[in-house]
């Protein structure tokens, strides 16, 4: 803030320079902060995957194959369930 905040105030004892100041490092404590531990694995799982280690599909693939195993049992299934049966 530039000093030019007297019209931001919502009452006279308040000081927005203070409370910005203050809301800053209370939102740094909001953020979610990743272990170093985990951001090193996914870096890892990054590396396998471009090295060739791990093989990765294409999710396409691999909905396609999950289609072809049950997709004819899903289209039978009865998938109303708005009405209870007594």
């Amino acid at each position: 803030m530039t000093g030019n905040y007297e019209n931001y105030a919502l009452l006279k004892d308040d000081d927005p320079f203070q409370e910005c100041y203050e809301w800053f490092w209370t939102s740094i404590n909001l953020d979610e902060t990743y272990p170093k531990e985990f951001l090193e694995y996914l870096q890892q799982m990054v590396d396998d995957i471009d090295s060739g280690k791990v093989k990765t599909y294409p999710l396409e693939d691999v909905m396609k194959e999950l289609d072809d195993l049950v997709g004819d049992l899903i289209d039978n299934v009865d998938l109303d369930v708005t009405e209870e049966e007594e």
